[in-house]
């Protein structure tokens, strides 16, 4: 890897560690989810980076994809807290999630947290995927409690959050060995309820799918918006054009937005996680989001 790309690599991951740190001080009952994900993002902004994904605050039974709406009122009760965070620098991407617990579920929180950790430990060229998946269940399920077996840690490249190679938390046959200078994120999430994730009808999340060119000009003015973002995620709140939630609408039925419902435990089960970024070296690998 290039040394310019690794040291941006690596500053991503530090301002992600330094914001780390303010959201799990902002997190408390009654606080606002909205104050969290504006503190948390300008302050990405103000350390030198951008979010390379709107902050994913999610709860409870939902696993990934929710982030505040415009306006949300919502507040922090007892909850089990999922915060996802992402910085870019110049496209190359830090990505970490860890879990705060308002509930009182210190098993359920330490079963993701473990699993990223022993994964971690055997990162190495040549392991491959379905081996760290391998670890990743048996650690969760020591814990007595299951994998979510449809969500995946992944590869991330420059502009890209989720690339090769799948990164699966529970054990698979074969693959392909993973090789120096990957940069990947290891995933885990672990439940009290069925092990997988399904999609619901709410969407606060966007990316560009298509660059075809697109005729009205509310259309346009959002792409305009959108274009420093490339084909990183992007959340409705960021936005500020006329009918926006109709032209968010019209853009994904033609293809040209992709859109992220909320993915929640099919069974209604509470839900852990936690990730890190590495990146493979000739003897393991070394964390940047610590």
């Amino acid at each position: 890897m290039e040394v310019e790309v690794l040291e941006k690599h690596r500053k991503a991951g530090r301002i992600l560690s330094e914001v780390r740190k303010l959201a799990i001080e902002a997190i408390k009952p009654n606080v606002k989810l909205l104050d969290v994900a504006n503190e948390v993002e300008d302050g990405i902004r103000r350390l030198g980076g951008e979010p390379a994904f709107p902050v994913n605050i999610s709860r409870n039974e939902q696993a990934a994809h929710y982030t505040p709406s415009p306006g949300d009122e919502s507040v922090f009760a007892d909850d089990i807290v999922k915060i996802d965070l992402g910085v870019h620098i110049d496209g190359y991407i830090a990505d970490s999630a860890f879990t705060v617990d308002l509930r009182g579920e210190p098993e359920l929180v330490e079963a993701s947290r473990a699993a990223v950790e022993a994964a971690i430990a055997m990162v190495r060229p040549g392991v491959k995927p379905g081996e760290i998946g391998t670890v990743i269940e048996k650690t969760i399920e020591d814990f007595g409690y299951h994998p979510i077996y449809n969500l995946t840690g992944h590869g991330l490249q420059q502009w890209t959050q989720h690339s090769q190679p799948t990164i699966p938390n529970y054990s698979v046959k074969g693959g392909v060995g993973l090789e120096v200078d990957q940069v990947i994120a290891i995933e885990p999430f672990a439940t009290d309820g069925a092990g997988k994730v399904v999609e619901s009808n709410i969407v606060e999340i966007y990316s560009l799918g298509s660059d075809r060119p697109v005729r009205q000009a509310t259309a346009r003015e959002l792409i305009k918006q959108i274009t420093p973002y490339r084909t990183l995620p992007f959340a409705r709140r960021w936005l500020d054009v006329p009918k926006r939630d109709f032209t968010l609408k019209q853009l994904v039925r033609q293809g040209i937005l992709r859109d992220y419902g909320v993915l929640r435990e099919q069974s209604g089960g509470l839900v852990s996680q936690h990730e890190h970024t590495l990146i493979v070296t000739d003897d393991g690998c070394e964390v940047t989001t610590r």
